[in-house]
């Protein structure tokens, strides 16, 4: 059996090494010295400032709309997690679903400017596969509309645009850190704010809304912590993620090299760097990709439909009948491979030969 993905876990010893410590010190959460220390060195190691760690991708969204006020309708992608989406819906904020460009698989800052209106207060644009958005295209959009950004970066960890983390971008940008992604605290995730402000604000937001100096609430808040034990796990894979990350990416490449000739893939955005979150392929049409999914999954092999089905076609959103052609001709042709770090060179090869022999050998 091989699985369309697999959870990094560095040596015992070194998650036990932290543990050790927790049970020393007897501080599991409330901002303890795990989490202080992972805050530290994610922002050495992504080049960043005000980075909040918090119980997981999914809250770290909706702290960012929170923490700056973001209300009405706010421009995103059908292509991505339907967590982006059922985020904003949450939290009271309309999704409006702006079509793909059809190269990248990110939002088209072309099409998401005609579905601003008086209501629109942000752009949720998603780095997919890590691949990241046009992100001079989207800050001038919102420069001239006056709305806010917040980047759903949850696959982009690690990945740099012209030389620096494209965390940079945005007034937010959103990490998963959950087992599946690149890095992970087995749950948990991260928001980066541009302010500084923001970042207080939400600092207190996620602890209630209490101010810890003198015990006051003084904003509306919810409990959004990470706790130590899951700190200490991400210490420990953070030891070990330059090694992660150039893994993942030699599996990238290798796969690139084995089916360049059957498959298509995003176009990379000029000037970034992969760090090989995903593996997406597109196949020619939709009966192609049904064919290789089924005969992955004969053969003990995972691949999944990442992502489908576009969310503009979700009922529960509420689509105000946004037109997303390329999105909902594109979740038809896609797969994800496997690709995690413990894939061996023979997985690999077994995954392409059933691709190769199912499209006939070239």
């Amino acid at each position: 059996m091989i699985p369309v993905n697999k959870p990094y876990l560095p040596d015992v010893s070194q998650y036990k090494k932290h543990i050790d410590q927790i049970y020393s010190n007897g501080w599991l959460t409330n901002n303890g010295p795990m989490v202080q220390e992972l805050k530290v060195r994610l922002e050495e190691y992504l080049g960043v400032k005000h980075l909040l760690p918090v119980a997981n991708g999914t809250l770290a969204l909706q702290l960012a709309y929170k923490a700056l006020d973001i209300t009405g309708e706010a421009v995103t992608t059908p292509f991505t997690f339907v967590a982006t989406a059922s985020s904003l819906k949450w939290e009271g904020i309309q999704p409006v679903f702006a079509d793909i460009d059809p190269h990248s698989f990110n939002m088209c800052p072309a099409k998401a400017l005609k579905l601003i209106t008086p209501a629109t207060s942000a752009l949720v644009p998603v780095h997919v596969y890590g691949n990241p958005c046009d992100v001079d295209a989207i800050d001038a959009l919102a420069k001239r509309h006056n709305l806010k950004v917040i980047y759903d970066a949850a696959h982009a960890f690690g990945v740099q645009y012209k030389g620096k983390s494209v965390l940079h971008y945005g007034d937010a940008a959103t990490l998963s850190f959950h087992a599946t992604k690149v890095f992970h605290t087995v749950e948990g995730g991260a928001v980066i704010f541009k302010d500084e402000a923001a970042y207080e604000r939400a600092f207190k937001m996620i602890n209630f809304g209490i101010d810890t100096t003198n015990g006051q609430i003084i904003d509306q808040g919810i409990n959004a912590k990470m706790s130590e034990m899951h700190a200490a796990m991400g210490l420990a894979v953070l030891d070990n993620i330059d090694g992660v990350i150039g893994r993942r990416k030699e599996l990238y490449d290798r796969y690139i090299s084995n089916l360049k000739d059957y498959v298509t893939v995003p176009h990379w955005r000029k000037d970034a760097s992969q760090n090989g979150a995903y593996m997406p392929v597109i196949f020619k049409n939709a009966d192609e990709c049904d064919r290789i999914f089924l005969a992955l999954k004969e053969h003990g092999i995972t691949a999944r439909r990442y992502f489908s089905p576009a969310l503009s076609q979700v009922e529960v959103y509420g689509s105000k009948g946004e037109t997303t052609p390329a999105a909902n001709d594109l979740v038809t042709r896609v797969l994800c491979l496997p690709l995690y770090y413990d894939l061996s060179d023979s997985e690999l090869e077994q995954v392409c030969g059933v691709i190769k022999n199912v499209l006939g050998q070239k």
